[in-house]
């Protein structure tokens, strides 16, 4: 795209294929030229979502607003694999390298993620209240804001105690679960009854996952992810700011590390709409066409304080700044909380299942 910010891509090949793998909030693609004798050498490029990037797969005569990075198929008529990022949050970088600031996946490297954090209990990050060091890559790498919320409610664990104290019971439960003298059933059920901190980083996000819950484009999924959702603006439960200035949502008391001189906020009922409980049947009053259309928007677009926070989030991540004066703002598409890269790959291939082979590009 004439206005994309990502660099330019050296690969021209007649015809090649890609295929993608994921780690944590990275995604990497490879091209390869179908005839590797004839075509170029593969060129991978990893990419980061930001807040409002995906791919689509549309006609090529009918690319969306943001396209931003464009594959074309060789069918007639073409069609056109695009990186669409309405708010340019996003990137992508040539190589096949991943940021080496982040940890293993918490996801399709469990192992390694969990092995990565206990036995480096010892720096100074873990000083840290756990609501924040959850957000770091580091040592967390595809945890988001929304999903720290989630996981720390399930445990009921105050967000700002401090880290090392949460995590070095885990090094205890360790031993319990090496103990020769439980069978294997009764350390499986153990795990199964008493989950800890690390599995449920990897099991809450596995849900969303295997769900397909988040898809900005159908607004039955957004819903869905809402009824999902037991902690984060959720009516009733409180709010603070950590000291990085992201909101963390919970239940109860906030833990001995709270900033001082913030009082915890309820997300209010009326303000934020409650989709687990369907509401009464009332008669449907006349509506005309123009006030149907901006329902159907209201339906899909999030709360303006959730896009807020979830901006916020972004922006600390390391977004990329707009340049220039003047330039007209661009609409954003609803956003939704970003996740692990692997939920937009599983739609891609649940999408693909049933359509018989993908088309070469």
């Amino acid at each position: 795209s004439p206005v994309g910010r990502g660099p330019e891509v050296p690969f021209r090949s007649e015809a090649y294929g890609i295929s993608a793998i994921s780690r944590g909030k990275e995604l990497r693609l490879t091209l390869s030229a179908l005839d590797p004798a004839a075509g170029p050498p593969a060129q991978d490029l990893v990419f980061r979502f930001g807040m409002s990037g995906s791919f689509r797969l549309c006609p090529a005569a009918e690319l969306p607003r943001h396209a931003h990075l464009r594959f074309l198929t060789r069918e007639s008529p073409p069609r056109a694999l695009c990186f669409v990022d309405p708010r340019r949050f996003g990137s992508w970088r040539l190589g096949d390298a991943w940021q080496p600031e982040r940890g293993p996946c918490v996801i399709s490297e469990y192992q390694a993620f969990r092995e990565n954090v206990l036995k480096n209990l010892d720096d100074r990050a873990f000083d840290k209240p756990i609501c924040e060091v959850l957000l770091n890559q580091k040592y967390f790498n595809g945890i988001g804001n929304y999903l720290r919320a989630e996981i720390l409610y399930r445990l009921k664990i105050p967000p700002f105690e401090k880290a090392r104290t949460v995590l070095e019971a885990l090094q205890e439960q360790e031993k319990m679960k090496k103990d020769p003298s439980l069978t294997l059933s009764k350390k499986v059920k153990l795990r199964q009854e008493n989950p800890d901190l690390l599995e449920l980083c990897h099991t809450v996000p596995t849900e969303v996952i295997t769900a397909e819950l988040l898809d900005p484009e159908h607004s039955d999924n957004y819903a869905a992810f809402k009824n999902w959702l037991q902690c984060y603006l959720v009516p009733g439960m409180s709010s603070l700011r950590d000291r990085s200035g992201r909101t963390i949502w919970f239940q109860g008391e906030p833990g001995p590390m709270a900033p001082k001189g913030q009082r915890p906020r309820k997300a209010s009922r009326k303000k934020s709409p409650q989709l687990k409980t369907e509401p009464e049947a009332e008669p449907s009053p006349k509506v005309t066409p123009r006030a149907s259309k901006q329902r159907r928007r209201a339906a899909v677009k999030p709360p303006k304080s959730e896009l807020k926070e979830e901006e916020k989030e972004e922006e600390a991540d390391g977004p990329r700044k707009a340049h220039g004066h003047g330039r007209q703002r661009a609409t954003a598409a609803p956003a939704l909380p970003e996740v692990p890269l692997g939920v937009r790959r599983s739609r891609r291939i649940s999408a693909c299942r049933g359509k018989g082979a993908a088309p070469a590009v």
